[in-house]
């Protein structure tokens, strides 16, 4: 079974959806490419993945370890570059306060996020500024 279908539907904007779940995304080129901005563009989700997926593994990691990641948050900031026009940085800040994790649990939480699945298939160019808020 494919992943998702993607349907073009006019005016720089498109309809995913996951083939699984029925659940849809919708993209709009941004403002400073031709575009409403109207919705997230393709490479804001490139960049909002990293940290969907950085929080995913760090979950799955503090559910072995019984450590409590509820409520944190993250902030991305996608750093666009031209000739050619690409994502060049994203810079991805965790904000984990309110919690008291050993320096065990934080370098335990730090590798997961560092090694997800989608920060380890970003190309070397791209430059991850990652940063971690206790």
């Amino acid at each position: 079974m494919t992943t998702s279908i993607i349907i073009y539907k006019g005016n720089l904007r498109t309809e995913a959806v996951h083939n699984r779940s029925g659940q849809t995304i919708i993209t709009d080129a941004p403002i400073d490419n031709n575009g409403k901005g109207e919705a997230f563009s393709p490479t804001d989700l490139l960049a909002t993945s990293l940290g969907n997926c950085m929080l995913t593994i760090m979950g799955i990691v503090a559910g072995r370890n019984q450590l409590d990641i509820e409520g944190t948050m993250v902030d991305i900031t996608k750093v666009m570059a031209e000739n050619p026009r690409r994502v060049a940085e994203i810079i991805v800040e965790f904000k984990m306060t309110g919690k008291n994790y050993s320096e065990k649990d934080r370098t335990l939480l730090e590798n997961a996020a560092k090694t997800c699945p989608v920060a380890k298939s970003l190309h070397p160019d791209l430059k991850q500024t990652i940063s971690f808020n206790y």
